[in-house]
């Protein structure tokens, strides 16, 4: 991890409090801003630039001056829908219910992760796993403190547990059969998200590649099933052998192995 933490141009108290954080969590050096560019301080330094500010953190990928930050996304309209009584794919594909534990492999910003805390409720557990340590702070920190009024949603966001480790070696440290549903959403090779926060994020996170290996842990973990998410024509889903649940007019969609 080559990254440098800086202030945003006016810094105030609570920005300088986040700069703090961030330097402590990922061990990585705060350098003044100066009234210097993000660009300026990439090249410079040579490095990416997280910038803690007033309210949020942003991250600059070294080359780029797109920010990447953490937001809900797609969770709050999904969560909306279920509200209202509508079905949500994810769910539908895991047969989530209250008290059930989950966990995704590749949590990202973690809009599955929240839908999936939605239903499991404060008897459920969610854990979401990250393999980019920037990602994880990112993730972790905007799951507690991003600003909405929407009590639902902040609380299926604040019950999520992020672990920082690559995937593989944390389903080898878990126990056969201790979580009932383990997600899998490798990168899609196809974007299919419309947020540019999303196409961010497919350059800075961690690349993902679907195993035998992973597959293999991801079903001993389980107790009922493993579900994928990928690009309808993935081919991950015949070569894993997950039955896949067709979804007319969408490019997304899940597979399921049982245990």
């Amino acid at each position: 991890m080559n990254v440098i933490i800086t202030t945003a141009g006016r810094p105030d108290e609570q920005s300088v409090v986040l700069l703090q954080e961030a330097a402590d969590c990922l061990q990585a050096p705060i350098v003044e801003r100066n009234k210097r560019s993000i660009s300026k301080l990439q090249g410079i330094y040579e490095s990416d630039v997280l910038v803690a500010g007033k309210d949020r953190y942003s991250f600059y990928r070294r080359g780029t001056d797109e920010a990447f930050f953490f937001h809900p996304n797609s969770a709050t309209y999904r969560l909306k829908r279920l509200v209202k009584g509508e079905t949500d794919p994810l769910i539908e594909a895991a047969a989530l219910v209250a008290g059930d534990s989950f966990l995704d492999c590749t949590l990202g910003l973690g809009s599955d992760a929240i839908i999936a805390s939605s239903v499991v409720g404060a008897d459920g557990k969610v854990e979401g796993i990250e393999a980019d340590a920037v990602v994880a702070f990112l993730t972790k920190t905007g799951l507690r403190s991003f600003p909405i009024d929407f009590p639902l949603l902040q609380e299926a966001m604040e019950r999520i547990d992020v672990i920082h480790s690559e995937a593989v070696e944390f389903l080898k440290s878990c126990p056969t059969s201790s979580r009932d549903v383990v997600f899998l959403d490798p990168m899609f090779t196809t974007p299919i998200e419309e947020s540019s926060n999303f196409e961010t994020l497919r350059e800075i996170g961690a690349s993902y590649s679907l195993t035998e290996e992973w597959v293999a842990e991801a079903l001993r973990v389980c107790r009922r099933r493993v579900v994928l998410k990928d690009h309808y024509q993935s081919p991950m889903f015949a070569r894993f052998g997950f039955i896949q649940q067709i979804r007319p007019y969408t490019k997304v969609h899940y597979g399921v192995l049982e245990k």
